[in-house]
């Protein structure tokens, strides 16, 4: 039997990276990566995965192989940093789907769209709040388009504040708890945009991957949220974590809720399992309780 190929974009980042780890475990799946190296990063390449470099954009002439199934995950993913980057944003997000869904229509292969959770936020209203979360909202548009116009097989899927392993933890594109992990182990105070009480369901990297492989071999349409049923506001988070906290003013974009749409995915088997608060207090014990 012939092995299926399995292509990654983004498969360099954080969530793309433990998927192409996990895909590997499976001895009928050649896993490939496609990736910009936008917030991707060659210390998270996995050994076995075939690694491309390049943009989705250009996903036509940079695979020469017709894949069995594509994880579109590359896309251009921050809500209050998508004001300032709405060039990287289009070209990324529209461009780059538009390209994607092309290719996918021409191998006759299924597509699993990583959606936005944003577009549930604030009763729908956070579709619109930011660049980043208007393009992932058209472009799960555009993904069921495709199915219904062109029987392009495809499965969206919303993940609900991933952390975990290999997070960004500096620098402008950096994730809260990789953040809040950073300056505890450097002794630096816990920043919080104000108002504080956006509440958020933070969901560990290794649940996601359940998910996403699972609707990857099993699920068909939109509304596969793969998010912890357990919230908590940013303000409880630094408190878990212990530190000095400063509030910031607010900012765009910033939603207050989002509810999570897991209904689809735990009927196929999918639960959450891991606990933020036990995730800190691990970290607590490793890294800066010494």
């Amino acid at each position: 039997m012939s092995k299926k190929k399995i292509l990654v974009t983004g498969g360099a980042g954080f969530v793309g990276s433990h998927l192409c780890e996990r895909l590997l475990q499976n001895p009928n799946y050649v896993v490939y990566s496609l990736d910009n190296y936008f917030t991707g990063s060659e210390s998270n390449h996995i050994t076995g995965v075939n690694y491309i470099k390049g943009s989705t954009v250009d996903i036509a002439s940079l695979v020469d192989f017709t894949p069995d199934l594509v994880f579109h995950l590359g896309e251009y993913s921050r809500v209050e940093q998508s004001f300032d980057d709405i060039e990287k944003v289009w070209r990324f997000n529209k461009d780059g789907i538009f390209a994607v869904l092309e290719f996918v229509r021409q191998a006759g292969c299924k597509i699993v769209y990583a959606g936005s959770s944003t577009k549930f936020g604030d009763g729908g209203l956070g579709r619109s709040a930011s660049p980043y979360a208007w393009t992932k909202a058209t472009n799960t548009e555009l993904v069921k388009n495709y199915g219904a116009w062109f029987n392009v097989p495809y499965a969206i899927t919303y993940f609900y504040n991933v952390y975990g392993q290999r997070e960004i933890s500096t620098g402008k594109y950096a994730t809260l708890v990789a953040l809040f992990t950073e300056k505890m182990k450097q002794n630096e105070t816990l920043t919080v945009v104000s108002p504080g009480t956006q509440r958020r369901n933070f969901t560990h990297i290794d649940d996601i991957i359940d998910g996403l492989v699972l609707v990857g071999e099993q699920g068909y349409g939109d509304e596969f949220g793969i998010g912890s049923d357990e919230s908590f506001t940013i303000l409880e988070v630094a408190e878990l974590f212990g530190g000095k906290i400063e509030m910031l003013p607010e900012r765009k974009g910033n939603r207050m809720t989002a509810d999570v749409l897991s209904d689809k995915t735990k009927a196929l088997g999918w639960s959450a399992t891991r606990s933020l608060t036990d995730y800190i207090n691990v970290l607590k014990k490793c890294d800066w309780e010494k």
